[in-house]
């Protein structure tokens, strides 16, 4: 049996005060034919990325509106995570190759884990490209319906890779992209659902925090809060291009040179290369004390990361490909404008000049970022108007309440 996690409960009543009564009503409309109906989502990890985080919530909605919903994993070695490390980099168009040895260690552990999944289920879930052999190698037999959702932005993959993934996606009865861009060639579906993600308002990385609080926290860290800060929080993934915020910092230390630099990220347990790109990211941080880059394993969990997006000056997300960025949104939660790659899900949620600035290389985001910090009162307002983006299209609820139709129509 696959490894079941185990979530917090969580009540929709509690989102009330933040979208009120017209969307929770919608959302239980949309759940009273569903009650009872077995759902499981099925990813790589419990800890660490986007997916996960998402899951963490909208696993126990689901059941607080009536749905017998769980959640699983699935295993594997090293190996393993390491050629889907690849096959996700080759999705997002990196020029890499795939042998026939990581095409068989992807079919192995796949067939593995599908051997290990029992249960019968009204809709299986399988997130990203890691299990997304389970409906093949189960032959469809768990479940009356089988939806793929696609993280990812796959607007231009590498053809060895989409080539070889295409068959087995092909195969479920649904498919979910975060943009209709996504659907690469040769894949039709007979539900497709175009959802962008979202985030928890009320998780502990993205709750109201008071400033004096937020502050304490990040001084811990060893920054000088009398000084701007800039801030990325990511993987450690040549996709979030640290580096280039590097580049970016040292152009606004140029002209500000009190300014300091934090970059925050998590080490997933499906990121072998993880550690690799952190140790380049030292390396081109160099000897400079402004710059400190911390992960979870120096004690920066959710409410860490939400005490730096709450004090930091400038929010930076430098993405070059990007399938959504759930910490763009939670930067703008808090009310902050971001300077983001104009890539993948980014644009959706930063409308360029409003919400935030679009760039598209080193120069562009070190000049916005130094606008943003000599122009605080339309830091502000801009920063305003990124929070109220938020609310209207990138709370929980919504996913909630897109996912429910999907259900619906797969009847």
């Amino acid at each position: 049996m696959l490894p079941s996690v185990q979530v917090s409960p969580k009540s929709l009543e509690a989102y009330r005060s933040i979208v009120g009564e017209e969307v929770l009503e919608e959302i239980r409309r949309l759940a009273k034919s569903l009650r009872g109906a077995r759902v499981v989502h099925v990813n790589a990890t419990a800890f660490g990325g986007g997916v996960a985080e998402i899951l963490h919530t909208l696993v126990p909605l689901m059941q607080d509106v009536g749905l017998d919903a769980s959640w699983q994993v699935i295993e594997g070695e090293d190996e393993f995570f390491t050629v889907t490390k690849a096959m996700h980099n080759g999705l997002q168009g990196m020029d890499l190759p795939f042998t026939p040895e990581m095409r068989e260690i992807w079919q192995r552990y796949n067939e593995q884990n599908a051997r290990r999944f029992e249960g019968e289920y009204d809709v299986v879930v399988v997130h990203d490209p890691q299990p997304a052999g389970l409906r093949h190698y189960t032959a469809g037999r768990n479940s009356r319906a089988w939806v793929w959702r696609c993280h990812i932005d796959t607007s231009h993959p590498n053809p060895a890779y989409w080539d070889f993934l295409a068959p087995y996606i092909a195969e479920y009865d649904a498919a979910i992209f975060t943009m209709k861009e996504y659907v690469g060639p040769g894949v039709s579906f007979r539900h497709l659902a175009i959802i962008p993600p979202t985030i928890d308002p009320l998780s502990p990385k993205n709750a109201p925090m008071p400033l004096d609080e937020a502050r304490e926290v990040v001084a811990r860290f060893g920054f000088d809060l009398q000084r701007p800060l800039l801030l990325q929080v990511s993987r450690f993934d040549p996709w979030k291009d640290p580096l280039g915020v590097i580049d970016c910092y040292r152009l606004v230390k140029q002209q500000v040179p009190e300014v300091q630099l934090a970059l925050v990220g998590v080490m997933a347990t499906d990121d072998p290369e993880g550690w690799e790109f952190l140790d380049r990211t030292i390396r081109h941080a160099g000897e400079d004390f402004d710059i400190r880059i911390l992960h979870n394993f120096h004690g920066v969990g959710p409410r860490e990361v939400n005490a730096f997006q709450t004090v930091a000056d400038v929010v930076i997300q430098k993405s070059l490909r990007e399938g959504f960025g759930l910490v763009v949104a939670e930067a703008m939660w808090k009310g902050k404008p971001v300077v983001a790659g104009n890539v993948g899900g980014i644009p959706l949620q930063v409308v360029d000049g409003e919400t935030g600035f679009l760039v598209n290389s080193v120069e562009e985001c070190a000049e916005r970022v130094l606008w943003l910090l000599r122009h605080p009162e339309e830091s502000k307002r801009m920063g305003e108007a990124a929070r109220e983006r938020v609310r209207k299209h990138f709370l929980i609820t919504r996913l909630l309440a897109d996912y429910l139709r999907l259900f619906r129509e797969l009847g």
